[in-house]
């Protein structure tokens, strides 16, 4: 099941979603805006109507904008950054959490910018930071009641998506500040989720993997 926001995006939904098919798997595509609550409880009931059941939930979207200065803030863009980064996660987490069993895994992207926040993006890396505390906190909730249910997060640096060139100043220069000298690209992050989502990550929980090309995030 891949969630994602409107027609301007088909084209990349509709592409992801035949690399799934072409390894033999089965594809749904939703479409629609995860701000709102009512649109994440029909991804998750889809998703349960389609494959019976949640095994693996992905809270990977985000929204970013640079400013150089608090004032060129507007109140509307922090809030759509807020809401699409970490009110939604929620809203998706409490919607899959009863069609989850034990062994599933919730796996929530926060970002380097928790631990190292950069000067230009103030809305973005103080939701980062909220779901580094989310995916603790959840993490213990989970456990604690014994839904056996495992949460973690993945804490990119500076990987090369299409937000990049869309969103941030000096696009050429990106990641050429992190010690390996170069920006990742999205086949480098993907495997700590795989692993993440894996029986080998079984003990795991409540945890961060750094995918940063060096940076530290301690």
């Amino acid at each position: 099941m891949i969630s994602y926001l409107d027609d301007a995006e088909d084209q990349d939904a509709e592409s992801t979603a035949e690399y799934v098919r072409n390894a033999g798997r089965k594809a749904i595509l939703v479409k629609g805006d995860i701000r709102k609550e009512a649109h994440c409880k029909d991804i998750i009931n889809k998703a349960v109507a389609e494959f019976g059941q949640i095994d693996i939930l992905v809270n990977n979207a985000a929204f970013q904008m640079a400013r150089k200065d608090l004032q060129e803030v507007p109140s509307d863009e922090w809030e759509r950054t807020f809401d699409t980064n970490i009110t939604a996660m929620f809203y998706l987490s409490k919607a899959a959490e009863p069609f989850m069993k034990p062994g599933s895994s919730i796996i929530n992207t926060t970002s380097v910018n928790a631990y190292s926040p950069s000067l230009v993006l103030l809305p973005y890396a103080a939701t980062k930071g909220a779901i580094q505390n989310f995916t603790a906190n959840l993490s213990q909730i989970l456990l604690e009641n014994h839904k056996g249910i495992r949460v973690n997060a993945v804490a990119p640096g500076p990987i090369w998506t299409p937000l990049i060139p869309s969103t941030m100043p000096e696009p050429e220069n990106f990641g050429s500040d992190t010690p390996m000298g170069r920006p990742g690209q999205p086949v480098e992050v993907a495997p700590a989720y795989v692993f993440l989502a894996s029986d080998e990550a079984s003990y795991i929980a409540g945890a961060t993997i750094p995918v940063t090309g060096g940076r530290i995030t301690i």
